[in-house]
């Protein structure tokens, strides 16, 4: 294990990163003052450290100019930054790409549109970028293709640690996790599984195994997949609230048993209004509440790239708001 990927595992241990949303307008702009103020108060909040450009930020939907200045106001901010790579964008709702985004495909080439080399190469540049603007280390999204000779090409590219990913749009086979965290460069694993317990349990015990970090993404079993032997949490349900989600790892970090209790309590109720069908709805659920509680303005509380949704699912988030 390289030593800087030693070093990344401790720093992050018992630690909470926030999955940071990109706050946008309707139009998909993105105001770089806005996102900076909102980084920095996710920090002041409670989240020790910072992901951006991941699932819960667009990240393969923004152009190279926009993703570069996201990656620098979040180091700006001091706290320690994973920066998501790769990922391939799904056709956009009409109406998009605005002037902050990237045409559907143009910022995540898929391996049938251009070949599974030019996908590595595409987000090994991405690795190299986020290295150069400081950034501690990256968050590499499953793909469709090798996905170890990927983690390879992003090493090679950047020399940055790599978190690993097992996202529940594209688990990753079990004997393919165990080479991925064996990488030299790879810290740990983010397991987002959303409701496959068994897979989780399986991924957080295989990362363990290989002594890396086991990050939990779990938003839907969230304090079970600390009981599972999680270390750390990288959720987007920290792009909000960050207090409740803090209040869960403190409580899980204590002994006291009710305490941790009542805290999984208060975080699956807000998940339960967040983290719910249409799934991927929960980004503009994330921004509506990072609205309501003045992270952001209620102008940049869009995520043009979602699934609809009304008033009935703006109300259902009063119920979770302090």
């Amino acid at each position: 294990m390289d030593i800087s990927a030693q070093k990344l595992r401790d720093r992050l241990r018992g630690r909470l990163i926030a999955a940071a949303a990109t706050p946008m307008t309707a139009a998909g702009e993105v105001d770089l003052d806005v996102a900076e103020t909102y980084f920095r108060r996710l920090t002041a909040s409670g989240a020790d450290a910072l992901a951006v450009l991941a699932h819960t930020g667009r990240g393969p939907y923004l152009t190279p100019d926009v993703r570069a200045g996201l990656i620098a106001r979040a180091v700006a901010t001091g706290v320690p930054v994973i920066v998501g790579v790769g990922g391939t964008a799904p056709a956009a709702p009409p109406g998009t790409p605005s002037p902050g985004t990237a045409a559907p495909g143009a910022g995540a080439v898929s391996p049938g549109a251009a070949g599974e080399t030019g996908e590595r190469a595409r987000v090994a540049e991405q690795a190299r970028v986020a290295a150069e603007l400081g950034a501690d280390g990256v968050l590499v999204f499953p793909s469709a293709g090798d996905r170890v000779v990927l983690h390879e090409a992003v090493w090679r590219a950047a020399g940055l640690p790599m978190i690993a990913f097992d996202l529940y749009t594209l688990p990753c086979p079990p004997d393919t996790l165990r080479e991925i965290v064996r990488h030299p460069g790879v810290a740990g694993l983010k397991t987002a599984l959303l409701s496959d317990a068994m897979g989780c349990q399986e991924t957080i015990a295989l990362t363990r195994e290989a002594g890396r970090l086991a990050i939990t993404g779990e938003d839907r079993m969230f304090g079970p997949s600390l009981l599972w032997g999680a270390e750390a949490a990288l959720v987007g349900i920290a792009a909000a609230r960050v207090e409740v989600t803090a209040g869960v790892l403190r409580a899980f970090a204590g002994s006291d048993l009710r305490a941790f209790e009542r805290a999984s309590a208060e975080l699956d109720a807000l998940a339960a209004v967040t983290f719910t069908a249409p799934m991927e709805g929960y980004v503009r659920r994330m921004l509506w509440l990072a609205a309501a509680e003045g992270l952001i303005p209620e102008t940049h509380a869009h995520d043009p790239f979602g699934p609809p949704l009304g008033e009935r699912e703006h109300a259902a988030l009063a119920a979770v708001l302090p």
